[in-house]
């Protein structure tokens, strides 16, 4: 059974599937013990404590240049196998990407290598996606290295472009047909295999 850590900014939402998932027993090679927010106001904390897991904040303003060495400190006290990242708005660098070479996930909300790289976050890729006219758009779960979205692909899919989608209605459709979907089986995955 693998500790896995997931490491959060916001909402949680992606955090949620993943909780939901291992519930239903789509997770079973591996178990989230610690959930890490940037963001002490976070609502994904809220989420692990309701789900009594264990969460630690680790705020980049407050620690500036110690940020990825407290962050490595508590994941490794913790026996983390796996860390994924869940809308953690953050970006690693490589000595803390080669530090968990090919143990840490991420979902990005377009099909690489499309819509992706530095400045594509969030709402920024649905609106991307849209100016530029594409008809199909989707997820990518994919190892995390030093080039952002630059990654090892782990699981891609796609989901169709409606005529009147906006870039909110685009967001909350590749999550919930997208992300939500293939995070935790891309989870399962490593885990079971590593």
């Amino acid at each position: 059974m693998k500790n896995i850590a997931v490491l959060v900014s916001g909402g949680g939402t992606n955090l949620q599937a993943l909780i939901d998932a291992q519930s239903s027993g789509i997770i079973k090679s591996g178990k989230i013990n610690l959930v890490i927010s940037n963001n002490p106001d976070a609502y994904a904390l809220k989420r692990a404590e309701n789900a009594n897991i264990k969460t630690a904040v680790c705020n980049k303003k407050e620690l500036g240049n110690d940020f990825e060495d407290a962050l490595i400190n508590i994941l490794e006290q913790n026996n983390t196998d796996i860390i994924v990242l869940a809308g953690f708005m953050c970006i690693l660098s490589e000595k803390f990407t080669s530090h968990f070479a090919n143990k840490i996930l991420n979902v990005h909300p377009s099909l690489i290598p499309s819509f992706c790289g530095k400045g594509f976050y969030g709402l920024h890729v649905h609106e991307a996606a849209l100016g530029y006219g594409v008809k199909v758009t989707g997820a990518t779960v994919h190892f995390v290295n030093e080039i952002p979205d630059g990654g090892k692909i782990i699981m891609q899919k796609a989901v169709e472009i409606k005529e009147d989608d906006t870039p909110e209605t685009l967001q909350k459709r590749v999550m919930e047909e997208a992300e939500w979907k293939i995070l935790p089986l891309s989870v399962e995955k490593v885990c079971s295999e590593n």
